[in-house]
């Protein structure tokens, strides 16, 4: 068969099908060429999901007739100044609007702020019609319609209109939140659907900007990162670990501005919180990470949604260890959504109904409070109730008694009252034996005694673990594993650092590793999967991720000791030992979640208790 040259729209589809997916990415790419462009608003309009019809408006640079018949050509563009090692633009390639162009009705219409007139070029399926003046405000608007009629085959692989109307909803956001001085808008054929306000270019724009996109309440719960090492700044906001979802989709990263879906960056993330979330829950992160272009190449990936770094290791230890540092950073915090879960709770009528009063009144033979004569029930500033009061507790359902009992007089001596100024305050009464409630200036907190200690005594072994080698397991005879060269090699290279954990290797010829010792601790262990898992690991995302994950491993058992040596949910405790609680949960970093992810404790401000209550 001989070999010909392929026509040049017969190209284009072909490069179509890499760079334009699906509606989503033709407002992606438009939109990122609307802010190379210089554009304080960006305007998006799409009908049908983004099938029949897109526009992207904007109030950039503009461009000429001349400036335009180059735009719709085949790797055109003015963004490759300093070529692909400097890259600072979102786009380079020059291949989309010819792209977009080859495969629905592709409209440009554009004029410069400085010009008079403006100019439109049309191109469908191919075929280019124009330039031509037409009239035209400063900036460019791209229309697009009927898009992939020119090529049917893709037409059957579109989702429905909502789903293709979320994607591009997605789209928006996550480039919203990486331009906070560009105002964003994105309506649909009924309603508006989106509007971002323009906020300043500095960190508190930012952070104004992610909370208009995530809302207020990750805002309230988020804390700002901000590290920097070797060249590389890591800056954004991470939610406390009480505050996260049931998927990754919340997870946001972006390195020099580009929205990017990076697999080594979403495994930092579960390596920064993996000891302090609830299993199959995530964080919510928004992530920017400023290096230099040289160290980076974004022309890996066709969307340009996938970056790779020179030193793949620094960018993940840093993620993790500026996560933890400013976790540990900003001591005990609850997060707000725990607070209205219980208001919530807390609403009349939330819980018990009438047949259920009616269900304890028979079972218990009790009364309501005002069928009894209370004449003969005195108080007594001594202790509480008269012998007469006390006399009559036995009457009572249950949870009333118990909690008469257990709760005792707030004393209001000048040192009980400055205890109440630390931040989870003084104890005031333990509840079921399991919940030590406690007094802060301004509000309640309800803190879960066996999740806060088990947090406690993990923090301890943890740190007893760090401060000295691991003792090894010896294997009376050693285990022969297996792997390819490169494995092998990359196990070695960090052998001195594995050994620290206990796990002592060797070579044993080519492509063999002879392992002599496993870490004591991790006791009876698959030698075979744990070598070939470490080997992957560090493979695929540098060196230090083989100890990483071989520590996450060791800290695993840990956490299960924890568990089993911490004090017992139904231990009753002395009013020292609960106020002795509190001050190592305020001294221990990341107290406000056990090592399984549930919070150990909810604080209820008074503001809050107060508008239940109707004060407010």
């Amino acid at each position: 068969m001989q070999i010909r040259r392929l026509d040049e729209i017969t190209v284009n589809q072909i490069a179509a099908g890499e760079v334009v997916e699906r509606p989503a990415s033709v407002i992606k790419e438009l939109v990122e060429n609307a802010l190379d462009a210089g554009a304080t608003r960006v305007e998006v309009s799409t009908a049908a999901g983004g099938k029949t019809y897109m526009s992207v408006v904007d109030n950039g640079h503009g461009m000429t007739g001349d400036d335009l018949q180059l735009a719709i050509s085949r790797h055109c563009t003015s963004k490759m100044e300093h070529g692909l090692s400097a890259i600072q633009s979102l786009g380079f390639r020059g291949e989309a609007l010819p792209s977009i162009g080859s495969v629905a009705k592709l409209s440009l219409t554009s004029r410069q702020h400085d010009g008079t007139d403006g100019a439109r070029i049309d191109v469908e399926g191919g075929t280019v019609s124009g330039p031509k003046p037409s009239a035209s405000n400063p900036g460019t608007r791209v229309e697009v319609r009927d898009l992939f009629y020119a090529t049917p085959a893709r037409l059957k692989f579109m989702k429905s209109e909502r789903a293709e109307s979320t994607a591009i909803n997605d789209v928006i956001r996550r480039i919203a939140m990486a331009a906070p001085a560009v105002g964003f808008s994105l309506s649909g054929t009924e309603r508006q659907i989106l509007d971002f306000p323009k906020c300043s270019a500095d960190a508190a724009g930012r952070k104004k900007r992610i909370a208009q996109v995530l809302g207020q309440e990750f805002a309230d719960n988020c804390i700002e990162l901000n590290v920097e090492r070797d060249g590389v700044s890591i800056t954004g906001l991470i939610s406390l670990p009480s505050y996260h979802r049931g998927n990754a989709a919340h997870q946001y990263a972006y390195v020099n501005g580009r929205p990017i879906k990076d697999r080594q960056i979403l495994g930092a993330l579960r390596g920064a919180y993996s000891d302090m979330l609830v299993r199959d829950r995530f964080p919510v992160v928004v992530l920017f990470i400023d290096i230099d272009p040289a160290l980076v190449d974004v022309n890996v990936h066709p969307a340009k949604a996938d970056v790779r770094f020179r030193d793949p290791g620094l960018v993940r230890g840093l993620i993790v260890s500026g996560i933890r540092h400013a976790l540990a950073q900003e001591g005990v915090r609850a997060s707000t959504s725990a607070a209205s879960a219980m208001s919530e709770a807390f609403k009349p009528g939330f819980h018990v109904n009438n047949s259920q009063h009616q269900n304890i009144e028979s079972q218990q033979g009790w009364q309501r409070p005002l069928e009894q004569d209370f004449t003969s029930h005195s108080y007594s500033s001594a202790n509480g109730f008269h012998e007469n009061s006390q006399s009559r507790m036995s009457d009572m359902p249950p949870v009333v008694r118990d909690l008469a009992e257990v709760s005792p007089r707030t004393d209001n001596t000048e040192a009980a009252r400055k205890e109440t100024q630390f931040p989870l305050g003084a104890a005031r009464a333990q509840i079921h034996d399991t919940y030590i409630v406690s007094q802060t200036e301004n509000s309640v907190v309800i803190v879960d005694q066996h999740a806060a200690h088990e947090r406690l005594v993990f923090e301890s072994l943890k740190k007893a673990l760090s401060e000295r080698v691991m003792p090894s397991q010896m294997l009376l005879v050693p285990d022969i594993i297996d792997l390819n060269a490169d494995e092998a090699e990359a196990l070695l290279v960090v052998s001195n650092e594995l050994e620290r954990f206990g796990l002592l290797i060797e070579s044993f010829g080519p492509g063999a590793i002879a392992v002599r010792g496993t870490p004591a601790i991790l006791g009876d262990t698959d030698t075979h999967s744990l070598i070939r898992d470490l080997a992957g690991d560090i493979l695929d995302g540098g060196q230090t991720d083989g100890t990483l994950r071989l520590k996450d491993m060791i800290e695993k058992v840990a956490s299960t000791m924890a568990c089993h040596g911490s004090v017992r949910a139904g231990r009753r405790m002395r009013n020292e030992e609960m106020n002795a609680l509190l001050r190592q949960m305020e001294a221990t970093p990341g107290s406000s979640t056990c090592n399984h992810g549930r919070p150990t404790f909810i604080e209820l401000q008074l503001a809050d208790m107060e508008r239940l209550f109707g004060r407010r």
